[in-house]
């Protein structure tokens, strides 16, 4: 999103989502993007907004709990903060401006938990490095661990916003019938409502059969074609039956949802179903685990592909 657009008017919704925004910063380009996309939402939603960003402590004053040197660090990050806010001119319901040190992820659950926040911002330009917010491995840890969701505005999610203007019109909800997505489900039906938006529920169907880890079972000779399509069909039926289940009777929604089953690998999917339906916001579970510094290396994870190559926004909720 352009600073032009942001100064653009907007027309708000009658529901709230969202009440307390954070948006992460470490003055890259790709955080600017992720604040002028929390500053639309703030708008659109009443919401406050708040600031961090996260200082990077030298090593050898680790141990002190305001090391000196972190002074004039914190000094000027606060002037730089204020600076782009000044640049993009009044900007509302800013509520604080926050400048932490330590571990990235740590600092921003902390502020995450004492400032009862519901909603938070990240841009991020894919995987490249560690030391930045902005880059890939950082971001994906902070969805797997922030306790509320996180929106994440990858390299080209300006490209949604461009073509169909502020606001979500379109929303795809993914989901793998997992915890994660049982969470992310209800913020997708919210968010639809409050932006009178179109909800299409995806589910894609791995394009071989996962009960057997044997390539030799996919061999013609051992699962002919009439089988492989007699798997497929039953596969689409039982996945559209489990979609439908997933909403009330009355989702209170003014556009009937949609319900689409696909076979193909999960990203591939969710990546041709944004193109087909015009999608402006894609929300999917994220799965939680013990190691979420190690699940974020993940070199090909569904989740990272999904952020570093949609041209919209991705909402995850952890599970």
């Amino acid at each position: 999103m352009t600073i032009a657009e942001l100064k653009t008017p907007i027309t708000t919704k009658t529901s709230t989502v969202f009440r307390h925004i954070l948006v992460a910063t470490d003055f890259s380009e790709a955080s600017r993007r992720a604040l002028c996309d929390a500053l639309v939402l703030a708008v659109e939603n009443h919401a406050r907004l708040s600031v961090i960003h996260i200082l990077q402590t030298d090593w050898k004053y680790a141990a002190l709990e305001n090391p000196p040197e972190l002074d004039l660090a914190r000094i000027d990050a606060e002037r730089r903060i204020r600076a782009l806010m000044d640049e993009l001119g009044p900007v509302p319901n800013v509520e604080s401006v926050v400048v932490k040190h330590g571990p990235v992820a740590e600092a921003v659950t902390a502020v995450i938990a004492e400032g009862a926040v519901d909603l938070l911002v990240i841009g991020t330009r894919g995987r490249g490095g560690l030391q930045k917010l902005a880059l890939g491995s950082v971001a994906e840890e902070l969805l797997r661990v922030a306790t509320c969701p996180v929106m994440t505005i990858g390299p080209k999610a300006d490209i949604a916003t461009i073509a169909h203007g502020p606001g979500f019109h379109r929303i795809l909800f993914a989901t793998d019938f997992g915890k994660a997505s049982a969470k992310a489900l209800p913020l997708a039906l919210a968010l639809a409502k409050a932006q009178q938006a179109k909800l299409i529920l995806l589910h894609m169907i791995a394009p071989m059969p996962a009960t057997t880890g044997s390539l030799s079972a996919y061999a013609p000779a051992v699962a002919a074609a009439d089988e492989l399509l007699e798997w497929e069909g039953a596969s689409r039926k039982r996945a559209l039956r489990q979609l439908g289940e997933c909403l009330p009777a009355e989702t209170g929604l003014d556009q009937e949802p949609e319900y689409v089953v696909g076979t193909d690998f999960l990203t591939e999917g969710i990546l041709t179903a944004v193109g087909k339906f015009k999608v402006d916001l894609i929300v999917m579970g994220a799965n939680r685990t013990g190691l979420a510094r190690a699940a974020a290396h993940v070199p090909w994870a569904a989740v990272h592909e999904v952020v570093r190559n949609a041209p919209c926004p991705v909402l995850t909720v952890a599970g």
